[in-house]
């Protein structure tokens, strides 16, 4: 009797769980809409005889830049690396990877020290030449453009990533056969590789496109007017929730669009090869060939990682920080203790959905996990805005109840607390979990689940016993991704934070902003060494995936 009516919780504890996540996913999504048709329209009819259409206007400018940057980068190298040998390809098809451990505000700070005015370029050309400061043109770093090519700079793994796996699968036959027909080395790209690979090169320049819209540190640093940098400017120097709530659903809106669009224009296209298929054998280039390999693929890695990472020491060797003081290292506090709660409790709601999808299959569970995927097309700027319109005004509420029947002020009992926060980054990041895990999961056969059944073990038994024992290297890596990510994240943060609770991210805004760059240096360089912990780990899977592949070959 007691078995059963464990078993019986049991069978409704993963199910409730799973739709509690649901809800706190729904939640923001639920509060910009409702905040965006409750509030006043003045000031939005304000904003779109000024402002708007160049917020409409920069973003898609800014989205259209990267997306193809980042594609032309990630799929030119991921092709080279995989179907060329030159000299160096082996340390490239690693080091091509680094750049996403570092936020990119964190490139704009180095690069502003770098190639403003005031910077070493410049200087260095007008010591050198003798020109005045109107004596000569120079590319402007804090523009469109600029932001543009910082972005680009860390987003562009995405795409590699995906495409280099995309090519890896792909078989040599129809590029060896366009070859025997005439086609040159590139038309054969063009034609046979670029079009197989095209469903992983979208899937990565759909990241690429929400990182984009979501950016809000790079965008402000260069003055570039966005949806992101409208609803932060609403929020905190208008002091207009209602119009934050409605930037913040134009932006929400625009975001969706672009992952429908992309999935409609995918659509249910099937690339993979059918029969006997030869392996792909390397090109060998030598010479000028060789060199132009090694430049496409170096350059990225050299703009993206050695020059910043320089910069950054540099500046902060001059910075006048003492990075052990108690101050400072109460920001290295909030912040490592803010990831690792946050990487715990959104790697575990992933595992409770992807249990739910796996032992209850059906719509219920599949909607959940969907869900659970939105995510990842909602900025982080969008979900503070969702979820403290709803909780500011219930900690009003509370408080103004509690003061007439108590006499007892409770203040912000929510939004004064980092719960939100980790709200916040449980929605934002648990798709990336969900990824990991789900990828993980797929790897474990429905007949290791049935033959624990056999042996007496209960659905939550055989996730115990079972898959989180085998699925730990993928537990592990969604959780330093995800604990990566929170370090990084900084528009999310920089409205829900409490009052004297700042974060690296944060403390390296506010010293930017306030144009102390060789301040900001120092948080800089530890969020990008955050970061890296998730980029080795990754280079360690595809080191012992290459070991593997060649010991059954």
């Amino acid at each position: 009797m007691i078995a059963s009516r464990a078993l019986r919780m049991e069978s409704k504890l993963i199910p409730g769980i799973a739709v509690a996540v649901v809800a706190i996913c729904l939640l923001p999504l639920i509060g910009v809409i409702v905040a965006a048709f409750s509030g006043s329209l003045e000031t939005l009819e304000q904003l779109a005889d000024t402002v708007l259409w160049r917020y409409t206007w920069t973003t898609i400018v800014l989205v259209v830049l990267v997306g193809c940057g980042s594609g032309i980068v990630g799929a030119a190298t991921a092709w080279l690396v995989v179907t060329t040998e030159f000299r160096g390809r082996r340390f490239l098809e690693i080091a091509l990877v680094l750049p996403l451990a570092f936020p990119a505000y964190v490139l704009a700070y180095a690069y502003t020290h770098v190639l403003d005015h005031p910077g070493i370029v410049q200087s260095t050309l007008r010591d050198l030449m003798g020109w005045g400061p109107r004596d000569y043109w120079f590319p402007e770093i804090r523009s469109l453009g600029g932001a543009a090519l910082m972005l680009t700079l860390v987003l562009y793994p995405y795409v590699y990533l995906l495409a280099r796996a995309a090519f890896r699968m792909q078989a040599g036959t129809p590029f060896f056969a366009a070859r025997s027909l005439g086609s040159s080395p590139l038309q054969c790209f063009l034609r046979v590789s670029l079009p197989m690979a095209r469903p992983a090169i979208a899937a990565g320049m759909l990241l690429v496109v929400m990182e984009t819209i979501a950016d809000f540190g790079t965008v402000a640093h260069f003055g570039v007017q966005t949806f992101a940098t409208g609803i932060y400017t609403s929020w905190f120097s208008l002091a207009d929730r209602g119009a934050a709530a409605q930037l913040a659903l134009g932006l929400l809106t625009f975001a969706f669009l672009i992952a429908i669009l992309e999935r409609q224009n995918r659509g249910a296209a099937s690339f993979a090869a059918k029969g006997r298929q030869d392996p792909f054998s390397r090109m060998q280039l030598v010479s000028s060939k060789a060199l132009l390999a090694q430049v496409v693929c170096g350059v990225p890695v050299l703009l993206g990682v050695i020059i910043p990472t320089f910069a950054l020491f540099a500046m902060g060797l001059n910075s006048e920080q003492n990075i052990f003081s108690p101050r400072y290292l109460g920001f290295v506090k909030n912040t490592i203790t803010l990831a690792a709660i946050a990487s715990v409790v959104t790697v575990m709601a992933a595992v409770m959905l992807g249990t739910f999808n796996r032992v209850i299959p059906g719509r219920l569970s599949s909607s959940a996990l969907y869900v659970g995927r939105l995510g990842y097309a909602v900025p982080g700027g969008v979900i503070a805005v969702g979820l403290l319109v709803p909780f500011a005004g219930f900690d009003n509420w509370l408080d103004a109840r509690m003061e007439a029947w108590f006499d007892i002020s409770t203040g912000l009992l929510i939004t004064g607390s980092i719960w939100l926060m980790i709200a916040a980054y449980l929605i934002r990041f648990l798709a990336a979990a969900i990824g990991a895990y789900d990828s993980g999961l797929a790897t474990v056969t429905p007949n290791v689940d049935a033959a624990a059944r056999v042996l007496g073990r209960s659905q939550w038994g055989t996730v115990r016993a079972v898959h989180l024992p085998i699925l730990r290297p993928s537990i592990l890596t969604a959780l330093l991704i995800v604990f990566v990510d929170t370090v990084k994240e900084l528009p999310a943060t920089l409205i829900l934070r409490p009052f004297n609770h700042d974060t690296l991210a944060v403390h390296a805004f506010r010293l930017a902003s306030d144009e102390r760059l060789e301040g900001a240096a120092v948080p800089s360089l530890m969020i990008a060494a955050l970061g890296l912990i998730p980029v080795i780990v990754l280079c360690a899977q595809i080191a012992e995936w290459r070991r593997t592949v060649q010991h059954r070959a």
